[in-house]
């Protein structure tokens, strides 16, 4: 079972990035879990197993820093894409020494995302029209 946990306050990208998600992925039991908030996430972190967690920067309670400084606190190194619609000069930098494998400026394209995903040891669906 491949447990992917989705982070961000507005449905309709949540949605997205999982039918997304579901797409790209080739795990044949994947298991999706949504929080509307990081203070939601950093909770289901200490509590559940999740082998990949696509998480928003700005959102309500606790942003996506901080969810990466309680990973960090906690030990635990779940493998983390930041995705943002607004990604500013050296975001990237910041994000990734706090423990994330990538950042991708939402909406992401399955390109970017699958190549961010390859690099680091996930399965992944080839694409026929990529």
């Amino acid at each position: 079972m491949f447990s992917l946990l989705l982070v961000d306050d507005s449905n309709i990208t949540r949605r997205y990035v999982k039918n997304e998600m579901l797409s790209i992925l080739k795990y044949d039991d994947i298991v999706v879990t949504e929080w509307s908030n990081g203070k939601e996430a950093c909770v289901a972190c200490q509590t559940h197993k999740v082998d990949l967690m696509l998480i928003d920067l700005k959102m309500p309670e606790m942003d996506g820093y901080d969810v990466l400084e309680c990973l960090k606190k906690h030990g635990m190194s779940i493998k983390t894409i930041v995705l943002s619609g607004d990604i500013q000069p050296g975001v990237e930098e910041i994000v990734k020494s706090s423990g994330a494998i990538g950042l991708l400026k939402k909406p992401f394209n399955r390109e970017q995302v699958a190549k961010v995903l390859k690099q680091n040891g996930f399965q992944v669906r080839e694409c026929p029209v990529c």
